[in-house]
């Protein structure tokens, strides 16, 4: 376990990067809305307002790290192109990110993955190709594939250039809201709340940061509580996104020691009774990943009066089919 000191090295370092990720990005990426929500602050007694990044292009937040990674780059690495692995946002992300900076790019996705996500990764330009069953099979493959071929990986979460990219949502909070109390982000990797987090608690120590994940796979939760990352099983959850284990040597878990306050882990019915709220009050569509933010700041509903609010909506990439179980109150862990 680190000490005070070094954990708040790496917290200043980290909110140093993220801002330095913001001004290389800002040509790249939107500067997303916050916006405070009438019918949640109301409702609760406090200051509410929701970081859209939902709204970001791609659909969520991934595109602000993929990009810096590869902006980071020296010209002549970035030419040789690019590897990733993911069904989901991330590799979207990559895929738009390397479009934009005319960079071919290698998505390698589980074989059993929708027709939907493919498509959508084709969209940005993305080369996919089918490997494995798992996905940490078909991680295990993309670096393999990365390092024979002479190819920068992109990993969602487990790399500093893009954990600083997504501390920039971060820069963009501290810029909109300089008085922020709170903050609920959700958390798989944590590559977004180990970058957005060090840069609000650099801002103000005193900002309380805090983890949300699903209770059917709450992986960095129960490794924190055991003070190492561990392997359990994930059960099926609406919070794709948040979804799975963590790697061994994963860079997010020390900073998610510093900078994160205090975990909840939220239900699927919590979950997907969250996401009809919002969609009702604020008329956006969001994913189950940020559900769970919603649904967690609900379940502290008595600690935030008063205060001033942060939800991060970190993605609305979400498939017609589950959309419509979410609304319609069907069985969502059977999705």
């Amino acid at each position: 376990m680190s000490t005070r000191s070094e954990r708040i090295a790496d917290i200043k370092k980290t909110a140093q990067q993220a801002r330095q990720a913001a001004q290389r990005i800002r040509d790249y990426v939107l500067v997303t809305p916050l916006l405070r929500s009438i019918e949640f602050s109301t409702a609760l007694g406090a200051s509410v307002y929701f970081k859209l990044e939902n709204r970001q292009t791609t659909g969520s937040f991934k595109l602000r790290g993929a990009t810096n990674h590869l902006l980071a780059l020296v010209a002549e690495r970035r030419s040789k192109g690019c590897v990733a692995a993911s069904s989901g946002n991330h590799g979207a992300a990559v895929a738009c990110a390397a479009d934009k900076l005319g960079v071919s790019c290698v998505i390698f996705v589980p074989e059993q993955t929708s027709t939907a996500k493919v498509d959508a990764i084709r969209h940005y330009g993305g080369d996919v190709r089918f490997f494995g069953t798992d996905g940490l099979d078909t991680e295990q493959h993309a670096r393999l594939f990365a390092d024979r071929n002479g190819l920068s990986y992109l990993s969602p979460y487990n790399d500093s250039r893009v954990i600083a990219g997504q501390g920039s949502c971060g820069v963009e909070i501290v810029e909109q809201l300089p008085e922020i109390d709170v903050a609920f982000v959700a958390v798989g990797g944590g590559g977004l709340v180990a970058g957005a987090g060090s840069v609000l608690k650099e801002h103000n120590p005193e900002v309380r940061i805090i983890g949300c994940q699903p209770l059917a796979s709450p992986v960095m939760a129960r490794s924190i509580a055991a003070g190492h990352i561990i392997e359990m099983h994930s059960e099926a959850t609406l919070s794709d996104g948040t979804a799975g284990g963590i790697e061994a040597d994963a860079i997010t878990f020390p900073l998610n020691q510093s900078v994160v306050d205090e975990f909840v882990l939220v239900d699927e019915d919590q979950i997907a009774s969250a996401m009809r709220r919002y969609m009702d009050s604020e008329g956006d569509t969001i994913e189950g990943a940020a559900g769970v933010a919603v649904a967690a700041m609900l379940e502290c509903r008595k600690s935030i009066r008063g205060q001033n609010v942060v939800v991060i909506i970190c993605g609305g990439n979400i498939s017609q089919s589950k959309l419509e179980q979410v609304k319609s109150g069907g069985n969502y862990t059977a999705l």
